[in-house]
């Protein structure tokens, strides 16, 4: 390890403090560090100017800015609300049936939408019903945002780890499936069932609900059916993006322009309430996250790793999945899927199914671990800020260590089972 490798590994342990300990908003740690990581990176001459400005996926960007307009237009019609009710009169008043539901729903959504995407539309329905309930809205959250995190891990298109993956060793569609489906049911069973016995006693207690007609909340029914429309029309454009020859990010900002034109709000007024904060740190933590890939550190450890591992399929299999879903828990789980994919195609021993499994769950298993694991948990978390709650650094991860170390326990049987790698 040389001294700019030290040094960029200190801006990016800095970055994290600062973001923990709150000595600052979190969005100004990230911007923080990307300028130590600009100012030492150009004097350095690790990047040029022209590679720093990749760094920032500006989809990404455009991507959460498109669909938080579209949520923001949707709530004001009173969808959420809407489905809140529904949601509260079909759980009749049962905080466990209510958990259990947000958690099987959360995760379903997330097979099919982007991480963000649908951490934007469920965090609006939970605000709705802990609020109408008066519950603690920690437990909801927190258990959405590892479920939305879990959701997305058996298909191509469940998160960009998956597509990176995906690309790079020729898996289809549906081989994902193949490899993934039974393991990421199986895995939504037992994590619910830990969450639970961790947020048991926070549930809140049954209550007898009153009669109403969830019809009644809704004040105007044609921004109602046009909100329905809208929302309609961006997952099903995310769910054909294949055929449309563009990227997510298109359509979310044309979704976005549509529901700007037919909602007749103040645009002003809808860009007040976009979660810029949780923006500002996306953008800077990637930015610091690729001066740390500059310094080719992240290679490093994982060509050491593999060479350690040898020719072993279990070895090779284990090492993946712990080192990716460790890693994926502190650095961002798109980084670690381009460091890894490279090495892995590289050695033609280690290019096999159950190696590509192994890196897929470990990549999607690890994004939940810190608030720093993923977008989706920064935006959980901005979710509960608007909400005027504040959830710890500590309380998060706590809950996110147990669940993580459960299901890469799992996973690491699930693969050595389903591929035979005690053979």
């Amino acid at each position: 390890m040389d001294q700019i490798q030290i040094i960029f590994i200190l801006i990016y342990l800095l970055t994290i403090l600062l973001s923990a300990t709150k000595i600052v908003p979190m969005s100004v740690a990230a911007m923080i560090g990307a300028l130590l990581t600009a100012w030492f990176g150009l004097t350095n001459e690790v990047f040029t100017y022209e590679n720093a400005m990749g760094f920032i996926d500006i989809r990404l960007i455009f991507l959460l800015m498109g669909v938080m307009i579209v949520v923001e237009v949707a709530e004001r019609s009173g969808l959420f609300r809407f489905g809140a009710l529904y949601a509260v009169k079909v759980s009749r008043g049962n905080p466990s049936v209510l958990f259990v539901s947000i958690c099987v729903i959360s995760a379903a959504v997330s097979m099919f939408l982007s991480d963000p995407t649908a951490m934007l539309l469920i965090a609006a329905a939970m605000a709705t019903i802990t609020k109408l309930l008066r519950y603690d809205p920690v437990p909801y959250f927190i258990s959405a945002m590892i479920m939305i995190n879990l959701g997305g891990t058996s298909t191509l298109i469940g998160s960009v780890s998956n597509m990176i993956i995906g690309i790079d060793a020729g898996i289809s569609f549906t081989a994902f499936i193949e490899y993934l489906f039974v393991c990421e049911i199986a895995l939504w069973a037992l994590t619910i069932f830990v969450l639970y016995m961790i947020f048991k006693s926070r549930l809140g207690e049954k209550k007898e609900l009153p009669e109403y007609n969830p019809w009644e909340s809704v004040e105007n029914k044609t921004l109602f059916y046009r909100s329905i429309f809208i929302l309609i029309l961006l997952i099903g454009l995310f769910l054909t993006l294949e055929n449309l020859g563009v990227g997510p990010e298109a359509v979310a900002l044309g979704c976005a322009i549509i529901a700007l034109a037919l909602s007749g709000a103040d645009p002003a007024e809808i860009f007040k309430k976009l979660d810029w904060e949780t923006i500002f740190f996306i953008a800077g933590f990637m930015f610091v996250v690729g001066g740390l890939e500059s310094t080719f550190l992240l290679r490093d450890i994982s060509t050491q790793l593999f060479q350690t591992v040898g020719q072993s399929p279990l070895g090779a299999s284990m090492a993946t999945l712990w080192a990716s879903g460790l890693a994926s828990s502190a650095v961002s789980n798109i980084a670690i899927a381009l460091t890894f994919t490279p090495i892995i195609s590289g050695v033609a021993a280690l290019n096999s199914a159950a190696v590509w499994s192994a890196l897929v769950l470990g990549t999607n298993l690890g994004g939940a671990t810190t608030p720093l694991s993923g977008a989706v948990i920064m935006m959980g978390i901005g979710a509960l800020k608007r909400e005027g709650i504040s959830l710890s650094f500590a309380e998060f991860t706590k809950v996110g260590v147990i669940t993580s170390l459960v299901q890469l326990g799992f996973a690491s049987l699930y693969l050595i089972v389903r591929f035979n790698l005690w053979v």
